[in-house]
């Protein structure tokens, strides 16, 4: 479990605005207290949505979750340079993400290449990474075709995540389109993702896979079902890339009849437990993982005390948990019991306009 380094953590909080002065916040948490103060914000971006933090913590990436970049018809990434003195940010430059509405971001365990899920758009691509930082030519993008049980939202492919395993020998890609997990093969000498005998894992119709997290083992994953509010657990075989279901569990109680969709799913450093963000309940649901098996126990919900929580983040020490309500407009602290997987609201709530995602990086 990787530990803060010093007084904590720098904080990035990507949002929905079309003002490209004021999408990107950064904000100082103060590991000993919980405290959080705004540093500043980054300009340059419109609707930078998802983040993600370069192994080396010298850079920051975002999606500009658009479909107009260029007027290609793609949306766009942002690379950012991070000061060590201060956590702002400073744009490096921005590239085509090779398809419309960018969702998700995810880098190799070497930080050489950008992944990404283009949720309009229906497809994946591959950008390579430079050295100082800034993004270079695509490597590889592909085409998801079909669609699935659900008239509005699966009228076509969706990909809303794209994570490689911790070998990173495969991609896994999460469509809420197509009820289907696809796995590729991720050539890391060349960047380039190609389909395998095992490429396809199929959800229940309706279910709308949208986010997947690997156990720290590697040996399970996890993924919050965004149209029926569920989690479904497998167990992972690294060396062919095969994902077998274990169970699925819902991820509102069984009294709650409203709309609701399933949106982030995270498990705590050391293994323990999975949280997932359930926006209409407004919620985090908080299960207990079985060290052998990786299958779930029910331990309860956690209000997430705002409005649509989207995005969370647990802190690489394991002891806080920061919620991204979106439309209430807040970012929510609590306080995580490594033991028993509880999370104690804290006394801070910071207002961001329509907060999606949060990352934290160790302050140097």
């Amino acid at each position: 479990m990787k530990e803060a380094r010093r007084d904590g953590y720098y904080l990035y909080v990507g949002t929905y605005t079309m003002d490209p002065r004021a999408g990107l916040h950064v904000y100082r948490l103060d590991a000993a207290s919980g405290d959080l103060q705004s540093v500043g914000m980054a300009s340059g971006s419109d609707n930078p949505s998802y983040l993600v933090v370069h192994p080396n913590e010298r850079y920051l990436y975002a999606v500009n979750e658009v479909g107009d970049f260029d007027d290609a018809g793609s949306g766009a990434i942002s690379a950012y340079a991070v000061n060590p003195i201060d956590g702002q940010l400073s744009l490096i430059n921005k590239a085509s993400s090779q398809g419309s509405g960018p969702c998700y971001v995810s880098l190799d365990g070497r930080g050489r290449y950008a992944l990404l899920a283009n949720y309009s758009g229906g497809s994946v691509a591959v950008l390579r990474l430079q050295d100082d930082g800034s993004l270079g030519e695509a490597t590889d993008s592909t085409h998801h075709r079909g669609k699935s049980v659900h008239p509005q939202r699966q009228e076509a492919p969706h990909p809303h995540c794209i994570v490689l395993d911790p070998d990173d020998g495969y991609a896994l890609v999460p469509d809420l389109g197509l009820d289907r997990i696809v796995i590729y093969r991720f050539d890391t000498a060349k960047g380039e993702i190609t389909g395998c005998p095992t490429a396809v894992t199929k959800a229940k119709p309706g279910a709308g896979p949208r986010h997947l997290v690997f156990h720290p083992s590697g040996r399970f994953v996890y993924v919050i079902n965004e149209l029926n509010s569920s989690i479904t657990a497998y167990s992972y075989q690294s060396q062919k890339g095969i994902l077998t279901e274990l169970e699925t569990v819902p991820t509102i109680p069984p009294d709650f009849h409203g709309t609701n969709t399933g949106a982030d799913i995270h498990v705590h450093p050391s293994g323990r437990f999975l949280y997932g963000s359930n926006r209409g309940h407004d919620s985090l649901v908080i299960f207990r993982i079985h060290e052998h098996t990786g299958k779930l126990t029910y331990l309860g919900h956690q209000a997430t005390l705002g409005k649509t929580p989207r995005n969370f983040t647990i802190s690489p020490c394991g002891r806080f948990l920061l919620v991204a309500n979106q439309d209430s407009g807040t970012i929510v602290l609590f306080k995580l019991d490594g033991e028993t997987g509880e999370l104690t609201p804290g006394d801070v709530i910071v207002e961001v306009p329509r907060p999606v995602c949060i990352k934290m990086m160790p302050r140097s």
